[in-house]
C-alpha cells in the first residue's frame, strides 16, 4: 500500500492531464481503421520529448491502451478493425451490429476491456518487482541468452511464417549496427553520411514502416464502407441474459491475455485469437460464432486488454520489449536517458509506481469516455479516407522533422514507408524488424561483455547452467520453426500434386 501511495503521490497535475490526453487521443486514433496503436504512439512520440520522463511514459502508455480500447468500435460498426488485435472482434461484433445490437456490443467491449485491463495492472504491480529482484543476479552471459531467446521467440511466435519472422529480426539487427561501434568507437555502415553517424533513427524506422507503410497498404486494400448502424443510449444497455453470457468468457479471456501478454512476440493480437478459439471450442453452440455471439467479443476483448497491460512486465522489469509497441516505449525511455531493466524499479520507484497509478486512472477515464462519447467516435468513422490519409502522412513528416530538424530524416521515413509497404505486400510482418532493431544492439553489447569476462570462450559461457538452458530453448524453438516450414512446404507440394 505504501508503494501504491507513492505512485499516486508522484503523479503531478501535468501527469494527470497528459494521462487524460493520452487515453483520449489513443481512443480517437484507435477508432480510425488501419492506423493502430503503434502508428499512434510513433506519431505522437515527438510530443513526449518535451515532457519529463514520468509524464512522457504516462502519455505514451495512455495512447497505447486507449488505442486498444477504441479499436473495437470500427470493428463492430464497419467490419474494419481499428487495430490488428481487434480484427477477431469483427467476426461477431459486426453481425451483432447488423442485428440491431451495436449498442450492446459497444457496451460489452467497454466493461470487459476494463476488467481485463484491471487484472493486467494487478499482475504488473506484483510480478514486475519480483522479476526485477530475481534478474539482478543475472550476468551478461545470461542476459545475452535471454535477449537471444526473446528475439527468436518474437520472430517465430508473431504472425506469418516463422522463417520470414527470423529474416525480419536479422534485418532489424543489421540496421541496429549502423552508427558507432560500442567497443571500438569506429563508424560502421554509415557510407560516409554524417546523418547516419548516430545510427538509424528509431522514430524514422517506426513511423516509416508502421505509419507511412500502413497508410499506403490501407489505400491499396481499401474496402467500401458499409452503412452505419444507429445507436441510441437505451440500445446500449444489455439485458440480464446477455450480461450473464459475458461473465465467464470475460474471465477466461482475461486469463489468456494475462499469460500470453508478457511472451516475446505474442502480444494482444495473438491473445485475442487464442481467447476466441478457446471460447468457440468449449461452447455448446459453436455454430453461433461468426453470426453475432456475444461471447465472441467478450473473450477476445478482455484478452486483448489484459495482454496490453501485462506486456509491460518484461519491458519494465527486464528491459526486453515483447512487442513492437513495447519496443517504441523502450526507445522513448532510452531517449530520455533511462534504461529499463532489472535495476529500473529499484532505481526509479517513483516513475514505476507513478506509471501503475496512471494505469488505474487511465482505465477509469476510458470507462467514462467510451460510452458517453460514442457519438464522436461514430462521426470520426464517417471521415473520407481521401481526407484522413494525407493528414496522417503530413503529421508524420512534420513530427519527424520537428524531432530531428533534418530533411534527411524525412526522406528516411518515406524510404522506410515504401519498404514497409513492400513487406506487407509480400506477407512479411514488419513487427519483428522493429524488435530486432531494438534488441540487436543490446544483444551485441551483452555478448561482447560476456566474452570479455570469459576471455573469449563460448564454452565457458555455456558452462553456466542458466545460459545453457536458455540456449537449448533457443535451439529448440529454431528447430521447431524449421520443421514447421518443411511440413508446410510438403503439404503445399502434396496439395499441388
Amino acid at each position: 500500500m505504501e508503494l501504491f501511495t507513492l505512485g499516486f503521490a508522484s503523479l503531478t497535475l501535468t501527469s494527470v492531464v497528459y494521462c487524460f490526453a493520452g487515453v483520449f487521443l489513443g481512443t480517437l486514433i484507435g477508432v480510425l481503421p488501419g492506423v493502430g496503436a503503434l502508428s499512434a504512439i510513433s506519431l505522437l512520440m515527438p510530443v513526449s520529448f518535451y515532457l519529463d520522463p514520468t509524464t512522457a511514459l504516462v502519455f505514451l502508455s495512455g495512447i497505447y491502451y486507449g488505442a486498444e480500447y477504441g479499436g473495437s468500435t470500427a470493428s463492430i460498426m464497419l467490419n474494419l478493425p481499428g487495430t490488428s488485435s481487434n480484427a477477431i472482434t469483427c467476426l461477431d461484433g459486426y453481425p451483432m451490429a447488423q442485428n440491431g445490437k451495436a449498442g450492446v456490443a459497444l457496451t460489452v467491449t467497454t466493461y470487459v476491456s476494463f476488467f481485463g485491463g484491471t487484472v493486467g495492472i494487478l499482475l504488473l504491480s506484483f510480478l514486475s518487482p519480483l522479476i526485477s529482484r530475481l534478474a539482478v543476479a543475472v550476468g551478461p552471459s545470461e542476459y545475452a541468452a535471454i535477449l537471444l531467446l526473446s528475439i527468436i521467440m518474437a520472430a517465430t511466435i508473431s504472425d506469418g511464417p516463422p522463417m520470414k519472422g527470423i529474416a525480419m529480426v536479422l534485418l532489424g539487427a543489421l540496421l541496429g549496427t549502423v552508427g558507432i561501434d560500442v567497443n571500438s568507437g569506429d563508424y560502421r555502415f554509415t557510407f560516409g553520411i554524417p546523418d547516419l553517424f548516430d545510427g538509424v533513427s528509431l522514430v524514422a524506422l517506426a513511423l516509416g514502416t508502421f505509419g507511412i507503410g500502413e497508410v499506403i497498404f490501407a489505400i491499396r486494400a481499401q474496402k467500401a464502407r458499409g452503412p452505419m448502424p444507429k445507436v441510441t443510449f437505451r440500445s446500449m444497455i444489455p439485458s440480464r441474459p446477455e450480461f450473464l453470457k459475458t461473465l465467464f468468457p470475460m474471465v477466461r479471456g482475461t486469463g489468456v491475455g494475462s499469460v500470453v501478454g508478457p511472451l516475446p512476440g505474442a502480444g494482444p493480437t495473438i491473445a485475442s485469437l487464442i481467447g476466441y478459439a478457446i471460447e468457440k471450442r468449449i461452447s455448446r453452440t459453436p455454430h453461433r460464432f461468426g453470426k453475432g455471439a456475444i461471447e465472441g467479443i467478450s473473450s477476445p476483448e478482455a484478452a486483448n486488454n489484459a495482454a496490453v497491460q501485462t506486456a509491460f512486465i518484461p519491458t519494465l522489469s527486464l528491459g526486453i520489449p515483447g512487442s513492437p509497441t513495447m519496443a517504441i516505449m523502450l526507445g522513448a525511455l532510452m531517449i530520455h536517458g533511462i534504461s529499463p531493466g532489472p535495476k529500473f524499479i529499484a532505481e526509479q520507484p517513483e516513475m514505476f509506481w507513478g506509471l501503475i497509478a496512471s494505469f488505474w486512472l487511465g482505465n477509469i477515464i476510458l470507462l467514462g469516455l467510451n460510452l458517453p462519447l460514442v457519438g464522436i467516435w461514430l462521426w470520426l468513422l464517417r471521415i473520407p479516407y481521401s481526407m484522413m490519409y494525407p493528414v496522417i502522412v503530413a503529421l508524420i513528416c512534420a513530427g519527424v522533422f520537428t524531432l530531428t530538424n533534418s530533411a534527411f530524416a524525412v526522406w528516411l521515413v518515406l524510404g522506410f514507408g515504401f519498404v514497409g509497404f513492400l513487406l506487407r505486400l509480400f506477407d512479411y510482418s514488419p513487427a519483428p524488424l522493429l524488435i530486432g532493431f531494438i534488441l540487436g544492439p543490446m544483444l551485441e553489447e551483452n555478448l561482447r561483455r560476456a566474452l570479455l569476462i570469459h576471455r573469449g570462450s563460448y564454452i565457458d559461457m555455456l558452462s553456466r547452467p542458466a545460459t545453457a538452458v536458455l540456449m537449448l530453448l533457443t535451439v529448440a524453438i529454431l528447430l521447431w520453426a524449421i520443421l514447421k516450414r518443411n511440413s508446410s512446404v510438403q503439404a503445399d507440394d502434396g496439395h499441388g500434386a
